[in-house]
């Protein structure tokens, strides 16, 4: 199987991108998202690639971060969707907000993909929450690869009442109520009291 490819960037357009490597020629499917860190024709380039095999073809899909490839490998074990709507899927929605999306159970934004329509989008949220960590699902939700405090100090507020005991999504939502009442310059320990006092 084709890992990534190395070469140079013959070719540029949304949906595909051509690769020279080595004097041969290999066309890539890309999303949106891969397409707008690429550089222009003429400039060396390595794309991740899914090698996807089935009778009638070989197709290669590419990818700018590891990030896009795994979640593009997640979307297809899921019944019902193929390799054009997994890819629609991420030219739609960031790797976080994909995320985000699945942990929040926001069905509306996940049909909001073209391509996907209501009962895909609740076999998504069913199939993905057991393969996306809570790590991943709260830096998500906060925006905490963002690096800003309020996001971080978010995320680990809702970590430490997952470890007492809360689910996920009661904890996140005893967390947004105390931020939405406003939290200041609280530091992790306060946030985390004032959400089990409802103060």
């Amino acid at each position: 199987m084709i890992a990534y490819l190395e070469g140079k960037i013959v070719e540029k357009q949304p949906a595909r991108i051509v690769i020279d490597v080595g004097g041969v020629g290999y066309e890539v499917l890309i999303p949106l998202s891969s397409y707008d860190r690429l550089g222009a024709p003429g400039s060396a380039c390595r794309v991740l690639t899914h090698h996807y095999v089935r009778e009638d073809a070989e197709i290669l899909y590419g990818f700018c971060t590891e990030a896009e490839r795994r979640m593009f490998q997640l979307l297809l074990t899921i019944s019902g969707i193929g390799p054009k709507i997994a890819l629609s899927a991420l030219s739609g929605l960031s790797v976080r907000e994909l995320k985000a999306a699945v942990a929040d159970q926001d069905v509306k934004r996940l049909h909001s993909i073209s391509g996907i329509g209501r009962k895909t989008a609740e076999r998504m949220i069913i199939e993905l929450r057991d393969k996306i960590s809570e790590g991943e699902a709260l830096e998500a939700l906060s925006g905490a690869d963002d690096g800003h405090p309020a996001d971080v100090r978010m995320r680990d507020s809702i970590l430490a009442l997952i470890q007492l005991g809360y689910k996920q999504i009661e904890a996140q939502k005893m967390i947004r109520q105390v931020f939405d009442a406003g939290v200041g310059d609280a530091q992790v320990e306060e946030i985390v009291r004032r959400a089990l006092t409802g103060s």
